[in-house]
């Protein structure tokens, strides 16, 4: 039997969280504060993605307020009896001159998953981001699952990023060839939205030999990278967030 449920998150300047509501498989935890972000963490109380599946986030974080959204451990898509595709989707609200750390651990397609996961962020002019997504397809020697992920970022109601990516069996040919994966299992990204970028834009730089940075137009900064497993994507994901993001 598939399941739908949506959880939500409201931070507010204060520290407060007006709204923290859990659903089915996430259960939302306060956690202890980070420096001044006000701390969720997204716990696991289920098996989740299975096939079929429809499961929604949703984070506003009001104006003037700071959040940070980790979670407890990796989400693991997996197939479901009918071969029914799972969805996913992540709607993130900032407002003026407020801050969302959007940093959960990794999500893994297993062998036989179908996932559509989709996350959309709306953006005031002078608020500020970091977002990180790490996808792993399939488990330790496991065979991939498959992935269709898409992300969406708006500042100001105007487009600042929106990209897809297909992977695993029956995603579009060649996502395992040169141009995409290249033969890796792990892939990710690491994006970050700051005002500050407007008068100081970031400059494109390699980290190691599979994650560039480049800056955009937003202000934003973009960091792409492969990786032969999830270790190592963390690894290179945590240098390029000291060099942008400095403690």
């Amino acid at each position: 039997m598939s399941l739908t449920a949506t959880a939500r998150i409201a931070a507010a300047p204060d520290g407060s969280l007006p709204v923290l509501e859990s659903a089915g498989p996430l259960a939302l935890r306060r956690t202890r504060a980070t420096g001044p972000y006000t701390r969720v963490t997204v716990v696991g109380a289920m098996s989740a993605p299975l096939g079929g599946d429809r499961l929604a986030l949703e984070a506003e974080v009001r104006d003037g307020a700071r959040l940070l959204v980790d979670s407890a451990a990796a989400t693991v898509a997996l197939p479901g009896r009918h071969g029914a595709p799972a969805a996913y989707e992540i709607a993130l609200t900032v407002g003026a001159g407020a801050e969302l750390r959007w940093l959960p651990e990794q999500l893994v397609c297993a062998a036989g998953s179908v996932l559509r996961m989709r996350t959309t962020v709306e953006l005031a002019p002078t608020a500020r981001l970091v977002l990180r997504e790490e996808q792993v397809l399939g488990r330790h020697r496991e065979a991939p699952g498959t992935l269709l992920s898409r992300l969406t970022v708006r500042r100001a109601g105007r487009p600042l990023l929106d990209q897809e990516l297909g992977c695993g069996p029956g995603a579009p040919a060649g996502w395992d060839g040169p141009a995409v994966l290249a033969g890796h299992r792990a892939t990710g990204q690491l994006l970050v939205v700051d005002p500050a970028f407007a008068d100081k834009p970031v400059e494109t730089r390699l980290f190691g030999e599979d994650a560039v940075l480049s800056p955009l137009a937003g202000p934003a900064a973009l960091v792409t990278a492969v990786a032969r497993d999830a270790l190592a994507l963390r690894r290179v994901l945590d240098e390029a967030l000291s060099v942008l993001v400095p403690v």
